[in-house]
């Protein structure tokens, strides 16, 4: 049914003309609005683990080009869309490699991770007015569908992605992917998705208020609907009051509950998040809550191949309390107190800390109730602004989760370290 909105829907987009927008018009070619950039990607991820589990850590270096060409000039503009990626592995470590969380270097079957990793993928498109089709490898990032690029390498997707911006303030997406290529290995299906089919959009109602509405159907898997609104109340010149809600509701198929041993299908989680901004600072507080009666709590990303995960993006939780724990058991409650601040009001520009509080509890497994996690996130950034290594940024992160016995069939407690050194170079 969903497949069948989706080609319907895109159909409706690909014979829109409204004057409103034209982004077709405004091509100045293929290679005139061509630009290749490379990513240089230096990634070190420890996790102190307690309770008796092992440590684990990885370290890479990784290289991310990517192509993006212009249109054709005329009616029906036609482009190409490009990307390689080449990972090395810099700790290969059988002992310490194969965290889930960490996933730099799949393990072969010799149990030894990868030395090193590389592939590409490309994509044709197509331009009509202000929508585009692209058919190919594609990173998409939609609240139900958004590939992971917070590891070395980031995941990919092959399919077709439909998107219109004919009125002004409005996007709508439209698409249907049949492979998915892991971040941590080589080949374009690794991951072993079966198809998912995407749907939904967004509209700005006024300069102040957003909403989006969203879906998606992973065969054999789930059906996932998301909602979006966010609201900003301007205060003074540097203070704003921004509220913003996001919420997921999915529904496991019967085949994958049975064959996974799952108990329950069904899970709703939403969050409210309210950030009061006064010149460099912010002050952050949210609250978050999962219900539904699946084990599971909300599911998302990983790879069905392998992991028997979901598979639709390592990104997709568009949620306020997601850090190094998602606080998405079943029937789990979570508050966040957070702080921001940014020093370019003190001479630093380029330089930003964050902080978080977030403590859950409610959590619900299948030996125990009334579990408990908290975690306590700092991170801090630096962007260079200038000379010859511009737009570099490094940023140190760190986590303390401390999960009790009750809930530790959902999580585990550790101290996590994340190193990350970004340098990016528009060849052109």
């Amino acid at each position: 049914m969903l497949n069948k909105r989706i080609s319907l829907i895109a159909l409706g987009i690909l014979s829109a003309t409204q004057a409103m927008a034209n982004d077709q018009a405004e091509s100045k070619g293929f290679v005139e609005d061509s630009s290749l950039k490379v990513l240089l990607r230096n990634a070190y991820i420890n996790r102190d683990y307690k309770d008796g589990n092992p440590d684990k850590s990885e370290w890479g270096q990784a290289a991310i080009g990517t192509f993006s060409s212009g249109f054709t000039q005329g009616t029906v503009g036609v482009g190409v869309d490009a990307f390689g990626l080449y990972a090395l592995n810099l700790e290969r470590s059988e002992d310490r490699s194969g965290a889930q969380g960490i996933d730099f270097f799949k393990k072969g079957d010799s149990g030894q991770p990868a030395d090193d990793l590389s592939k590409g993928g490309a994509a044709i498109k197509f331009r009509l007015s202000s929508t585009t089709l692209t058919y190919g490898d594609q990173m998409p990032a939609l609240p139900v569908l958004n590939y992971d690029n917070s590891r070395l390498l980031p995941e990919s997707y092959t399919g077709t992605l439909i998107t219109s911006k004919e009125i002004k303030g409005l996007q709508l997406d439209a698409g249907r992917f049949t492979a998915e290529s892991r971040k941590s290995a080589e080949g374009r299906d690794s991951g072993g998705l079966k198809s998912i089919n995407v749907l939904g959009g967004s509209y700005q109602f006024t300069e102040q208020f957003k909403a989006a509405l969203y879906a998606s159907d992973v065969e054999d898997v789930l059906k996932k609907q998301y909602v979006n609104a966010n609201y900003v109340f301007p205060i003074d010149k540097d203070q704003s009051l921004t509220l913003d809600f996001n919420g997921y509701r999915t529904k496991l198929d019967d085949s994958y509950v049975r064959e996974n041993g799952i108990t329950g299908d069904d899970n709703k989680i939403w969050s409210l998040a309210a950030t009061f901004i006064t010149g460099p600072h912010s002050f952050t507080l949210a609250h978050q809550r999962s219900t539904g009666d699946s084990n599971l709590g909300y599911a998302y990303g990983g790879y069905q191949k392998d992991q028997g995960r979901v598979g639709d993006g390592g990104n997709t939780i568009y949620l306020a309390n997601s850090y190094w724990s998602d606080f998405n058991a079943e029937d789990e409650r979570s508050w966040q107190v957070g702080y921001g601040l940014d020093f370019s009001t003190f001479g630093v520009p380029g330089l930003s800390y964050n902080f978080a509080y977030v403590r859950g509890d409610n959590i619900t497994t299948s030996t125990s109730e009334g579990g408990t996690e908290r975690e306590i996130f700092n991170q801090i950034k630096y962007v260079v602004q200038s000379g010859p290594a511009k737009d570099l940024s490094v940023k140190l992160r760190s986590s303390v989760l401390r999960v009790s016995q009750k809930s530790s069939e959902y999580n585990v407690s550790g101290n996590e370290v994340r190193v990350f050194v970004d340098y990016p170079i528009n060849i052109f």
